[in-house]
């Protein structure tokens, strides 16, 4: 058995708390991106799926993962964490380290789903589609991509950090919440710009920083294969918003916070599943790609009807689709150790596995969120009333409102007259 290596855990400790910090970054990120009237609601929906996800991994979902089973789903040897201790290893870093590492995906993919429902979910309903997704779904997925026993392990299937496991699964499920849900009150009718860019771009800088432990940590060790993946990262979100930035300036002839913010999140997105198999050239062919793809593919939900509404589906699923798929064009056996894409003399094989995986990823997750969103809607309903969704999803769902009265204020939207402190304190003065 091999020991602790002191380096690659301290490594993976930092890398564990930098993956969880994207959370409350994405809360940050799609916080700005609401309107005023749901900004709270939008946040606590990424907040709620750390203690949700956490409780359902340590419970089922890492066992289902990530221990023995078949090629479909693990097993549950390690329900509850049975067996695990401070004394088991998971190759040179402690386990327990690896099952926090690992939460820490299955958090960020799940609060990603919510993008696509914003301004319109109830949060009760929200409470109960986390936990059971993330174990019907994610630790499926995660168990047929990234354990030696896995199907698509086996097949070949190469998904460094989270192309398939994380994007690609979050994006289809993010699909097909928006089509149980329907689109919001006003779609393609009000603008629904987001509120606060500013927002944005700190939710964004969180989000990247966070990310250097999402796929350098994923080399579970200190060493030039984590550097080199460290800089791809780094190159990928910097095209990732020259790409979109520029097709901004040709389309639109102006650049945007908005699509540089976009374009850094598309980048990353497509360099998680191809970092640890590209060089640097490469994860700047990957960051532009996804940058010049995803600022077209946004606008896909006006044509095809789907209110993605913070584009979930545009970017996480179109975007995981590009850098998978770009791994079979792309991949070098400098960094792969053997396998060879298309472009250094690999020929088509990488690029066949890599599709299979991607289509074969989507159309389950796909599929099982949608048949868990109706079940969900059907027993309690998914979404909220007409009314408070025009009055506000925060007050309605959570009795708050982010800001004072009066300000940031949108026309068409009516605000709640009343705050719950006001009805506190007045019904104090009456008693």
């Amino acid at each position: 058995m091999q020991g602790i290596d002191p380096a690659a855990t301290a490594w993976l400790l930092a890398s564990t708390a930098l993956v969880l910090l994207m959370t409350p970054g994405l809360a940050i990120f799609y916080g700005g991106m609401v309107r005023t009237t749901g900004v709270l609601n939008m946040i606590m929906m990424s907040f709620i799926s750390i203690p949700l996800v956490t409780v359902a991994w340590l419970l089922f979902g890492y066992t289902l993962s990530f221990s023995g089973g078949g090629g479909f789903v693990g097993d549950l040897q390690h329900f509850g964490l049975l067996g695990l201790g401070p004394r088991t290893n998971h190759g040179t870093v402690p386990e327990l380290l690896f099952v926090a590492f690992e939460l820490t995906f299955a958090i960020i993919t799940a609060a990603l789903i919510s993008g696509a429902i914003a301004d319109r979910a109830k949060f009760s309903a929200w409470m109960v589609f986390v936990p059971v997704w993330s174990i019907v779904v994610y630790a499926v997925i995660a168990h047929w991509v990234w354990n030696p026993v896995g199907w698509l392990n086996k097949f070949g299937a190469l998904d460094y950090a989270g192309g398939l496991v994380v994007e690609i699964t979050s994006g289809a499920s993010a699909l097909a919440l928006a089509i149980v849900l329907g689109p919001r009150i006003g779609f393609k009718q009000d603008a629904m710009r987001p509120h606060n860019l500013p927002f944005v771009l700190l939710g964004v800088g969180l989000l990247w920083f966070g990310w250097f432990g999402f796929n350098a940590g994923s080399a579970f060790t200190a060493d030039g294969t984590a550097a080199a993946i460290f800089l791809n990262t780094l190159v990928a979100g910097c095209l990732g918003m020259l790409g979109w930035l520029t097709v901004e300036q040709i389309r639109d002839g102006k650049p945007t916070t908005f699509g540089a913010a976009s374009g850094v999140v598309a980048g990353l997105v497509a360099i998680t599943p191809s970092c640890g198999y590209v060089n640097t050239l490469g994860a700047l062919l990957v960051g532009l790609a996804a940058g010049v793809v995803c600022s077209f593919a946004i606008g896909l939900k006006f044509k095809f009807n789907y209110d993605d509404s913070l584009d979930v589906v545009g970017v996480h699923f179109v975007g995981g689709v590009v850098g998978v798929l770009l791994i079979g064009l792309l991949a070098t056996d400098v960094m792969t150790g053997g396998v060879r894409g298309l472009f250094y003399g690999g020929g088509l094989a990488q690029l066949g596995k890599q599709a299979l995986g991607m289509a074969a990823v989507a159309l389950y997750a796909f599929t099982a969120s949608f048949v868990l969103g109706k079940i969900i809607d059907t027993l309690m309903g998914f979404r909220v009333s007409a009314d408070e969704e025009t009055s506000g999803i925060d007050f309605a769902q959570h009795a708050e409102t982010a800001y004072a009265e009066g300000v940031h204020g949108h026309v068409g939207h009516r605000r709640p007259t009343t705050s719950l402190t006001d009805l506190i304190s007045r019904s104090r003065s009456e008693d």
